[in-house]
């Protein structure tokens, strides 16, 4: 059985690539780009130092924030009427998840035309998006590297998954120069998501040895990383190992896919405007303790690469280490410990289960779950 791999053209990593990644946008040839971000980058003056980086290429530049934490198809139409306004022929994208999300909406339909949502699914537009290019200040979504864009329909109170090859960025930068302003509580939720993404990857039914040993090394950074970063934001190193952690986490699952985390996880954020991080690292181990009947060997695998002795363990020990090492750390970086700590309702659960079993993301789960199954989780986890 073949497989692809996919990455950006060219990514940057490390502390001051933001000044090597303008001299890199300078040699495309573009002229104007629209920048898309969050009002909170926007008011730190984020948005403008970046701007004027631009401004010493030659290259002019407008400035969206309207991205909002799970970016909506209103963001997406208001950033694309902008481009369009200013005629953009490019776009960076500038923050989290959210903004890279926004902006890759906004760069597929500026090419393809449509609406955003013609484009849920796998591989749904004929051609490639905009020029994108994404700065990253988080360490978590990956999504400045991957071919995932989740926009929210706020008429259905869902996330859609759009997993399109023709999203995937022509630069990423991760500068953790940028990342030391996060504060703990998001420090720890990107942080979460990125172990999500790792072991999901891992225990994929698509995982390949190029996404397994991504994955495994990205688990070995958050795990001995993701604590200091929280406590002492400032130091840098932390920072760049996350960095690193995040990306590599990011070219497993762009490549070997997600699973049921994710699925219950958008349902979550698309009904509750939840914070996504959050809710995957919530779910996390109650997934895991699902999937372990089919998985051992591989949750075995993971409870070592986050330190945990298993020697002498059977794999279903293993397994439950992991389940454990997953728990411990949620809590200590200050994870709810519960779905109803963030306002889910036992109520909702069955539209959540059947919303989550439509979402892409959940065709790689390494174990296959109906709706009741899928409802016994999420009770779980309240």
């Amino acid at each position: 059985m073949s497989s692809t791999f996919f990455i950006p053209a060219v990514n940057l990593i490390g502390a001051g690539c933001i000044n090597e990644a303008m001299d890199a946008i300078g040699k495309y040839g573009l002229l104007k780009g629209l920048i898309v971000t969050d009002a909170g980058l926007a008011k730190a003056g984020v948005a403008s130092r970046v701007a004027g980086l631009l401004v010493e290429q030659g290259i002019d530049s407008v400035i969206y924030d309207g991205a909002r934490p799970n970016p909506t198809i209103a963001n997406v139409e208001q950033g694309l009427a902008l481009l369009q306004q200013h005629g953009c022929d490019f776009v960076i994208s500038l923050g989290g998840g959210s903004p890279h999300d926004c902006a890759k909406g906004i760069a597929l339909c500026a090419s393809n035309g449509g609406h955003i949502s013609d484009y849920e699914g796998v591989d749904r537009s004929a051609r490639a998006q905009l020029p994108l290019v994404a700065i990253n200040t988080t360490a978590g979504t990956a999504s400045e590297m991957t071919r995932f864009c989740i926009i929210t329909d706020q008429t259905r109170h869902v996330k859609m998954a759009i997993i399109d090859r023709n999203v995937t960025p022509i630069l990423s930068v991760n500068d953790p120069q940028m990342m030391v302003g996060m504060p703990p509580a998001l420090t720890a939720a990107t942080g979460m998501d990125a172990l999500t993404h790792a072991i999901e990857a891992y225990v994929s039914t698509a995982a390949t040895p190029i996404t397994d040993a991504c994955a495994l090394k990205a688990i070995g950074l958050i795990a001995g990383n993701l604590l200091r970063a929280v406590e002492q934001g400032d130091d840098l190193q932390a920072r760049e190992n996350m960095a690193y952690a995040q990306f590599l986490a990011g070219m497993a699952f762009n490549n070997a896919s997600l699973g049921y985390v994710h699925a219950m996880a958008h349902q979550l954020g698309g009904y509750y405007d939840l914070p996504h991080g959050v809710c995957n690292a919530v779910l996390l181990p109650h997934v895991q303790r699902f999937n372990a009947s089919v998985s051992a060997v591989r949750l075995t695998d993971v409870a070592h690469a986050m330190g945990e002795s298993i020697r002498g363990l059977s794999p279903e020990a293993g397994a439950q280490a992991a389940i454990r090492a997953i728990s411990e750390l949620s809590a200590s970086v200050g994870i709810p410990a519960g779905l109803s700590e963030l306002g889910a309702l036992a109520a909702d659960i069955p539209i959540l289960a059947a919303n989550a079993l439509k979402d892409a993301c959940g065709l790689t789960n390494p174990r296959p779950a109906d709706q009741q199954q899928i409802e016994d989780i999420f009770r779980q986890a309240l």
